[in-house]
């Protein structure tokens, strides 16, 4: 997990190839995917960059709320991370401003706020995922791809794939009627099965984009957790909905 600490006025950041202008940070390759992140506190928002960066990533930054959208006004990132609480104006504000000027940049909000009204409160003032501090700094990385991976018109925050249903602001879900208690990884396993429903899903698609290995480590995790999950969502006298292809990996099936 990253530490997260407050902080005022923003120091250089550290980082090679980072430049410093009237409060923002960029790294100049224009070829590159764009991400604006408008993060007050110094310390968090160098380890974002660092991460993004090094994973191909041009990053500017923003320790003002103002500054920010004016920033995301005139760079028109591919991506944004939002701060809730910000100096000059909060990042809410600024999310909500931006869509009622018909922007569409995907953005993922950040805050120390995680009660399920918070959340709630984040999506429906516009922003496209929320991520509660402290957090991984993998996850967060995790997160943007899925988002630009996501068409600009999307913004769905329930997935349904038969009589399955997956609420992902509140995390919660339901076979039918049936409410099925998942433990976060469960959770977030069957939140990508679903995004890929009728496709098979090999071991290492999994481990990479559920556990985010960028190996194959020699490892049965995929079949225990895989294992606890079908026993959650396919019940004794239920159509079985995860199937098992031997020797391949597993699909996720509508069923009646």
């Amino acid at each position: 997990m990253m530490t997260l600490v407050s902080g005022n006025k923003p120091p250089a950041l550290g980082i090679p190839g980072l430049s410093i202008a009237n409060g923002f940070a960029a790294v100049g390759n224009p070829l590159m995917t764009k991400v604006l992140l408008i993060e007050d506190d110094a310390e968090t928002a160098e380890e974002i960059t660092a991460e993004l960066t090094d994973r191909g990533f041009d990053v500017e930054w923003s320790a003002n709320g103002i500054e920010g959208l004016d920033r995301a006004r005139s760079s028109r990132p591919d991506a944004m991370i939002v701060d809730r609480l910000l100096p000059g104006m909060d990042g809410l504000t600024v999310i909500e401003t931006l869509r009622k000027e018909q922007v569409r940049t995907p953005v993922l909000v950040l805050s120390a706020l995680g009660a399920v009204n918070d959340r709630v409160r984040g999506l429906r003032m516009g922003g496209d995922d929320y991520l509660t501090k402290p957090f991984a700094v993998v996850e967060l990385v995790a997160r943007i791809e899925a988002l630009l991976r996501r068409p600009v018109e999307s913004r769905e925050t329930t997935l349904r794939v038969g009589p399955l249903e997956l609420d992902l602001i509140e995390r919660t879900a339901k076979r039918g009627d049936r409410v099925i208690d998942l433990l976060p990884r469960e959770f977030r396993l069957l939140e990508y099965m679903m995004q890929h429903s009728d496709q098979l899903l090999t071991r290492a698609m999994l481990l990479e984009e559920v556990w985010h290995y960028k190996f194959v480590p020699t490892t049965n995790l995929v079949d225990v957790h895989m294992g606890r999950l079908r026993h959650k969502v396919d019940g004794p006298d239920e159509t079985p909905m995860i199937q098992n292809v031997r020797g391949a990996g597993f699909i996720l099936r509508a069923a009646a």
